[in-house]
């Protein structure tokens, strides 16, 4: 009976902290940075399903969402909807989205994961090069707003509102 116990509450331990760190609302300002106090992205370089090489210098002069999910978050799960809108409303003026999977199973999980929901913008695969402050994302989902700049204009860790993203998409594409 005591082995019963210890094993539920284990258990229930293991849930609430999966709870936590899923489901747990956003850290960050759901404002935009200022524009005097933005900071530059810092540059990547990473392979997309088709074995293209992509880097998100590639995407200056464009309103960027780039986006750490996996295939496993139940919160990217819900995000993910929101970002194919987006990208089909906000393409043609110069908005792009860059979702960056940290899923350790590869290419196969992702791709199908990726056809699967018939996600319509880029996707991309971390690997063990990525800088800072990329590389030490404690948490997902995980995604930056980036002006047209290059410069970082907004970070949200977990899961926010889908007028939150939308708002900040707008005001960087109006400026």
């Amino acid at each position: 009976m005591a082995l019963r116990n210890t094993l539920a509450w284990g258990a229930l331990m293991i849930g609430a902290l999966v709870i936590t760190y899923t489901w747990a609302p956003s850290v960050g300002n759901k404002e935009l940075i200022a524009p005097e106090s933005r900071k530059d992205a810092v540059n990547f370089k990473l392979t997309d399903s088709t074995g293209q090489e992509v880097q998100l210098s590639d995407y200056k002069d464009k309103v960027v969402l780039l986006n750490f999910w996996a295939t496993w978050c139940g919160p990217c799960e819900v995000e993910i909807p929101w970002f194919k809108e987006f990208e089909t409303a906000y393409k043609d003026k110069g908005f792009a989205i860059l979702g960056i999977s940290t899923d350790d199973s590869g290419w196969p999980t992702v791709r199908a994961y990726v056809e699967t929901r018939k996600m319509n913008y880029r996707v991309l695969l971390e690997d063990s090069k990525m800088p800072a402050p990329y590389k030490d994302i404690e948490a997902i989902p995980t995604t930056y707003l980036i002006d047209r700049e290059g410069r970082i204009a907004g970070t949200h860790t977990g899961l926010v509102s889908k007028s939150v993203y939308q708002d900040g998409i707008e005001k960087l594409l109006a400026n």
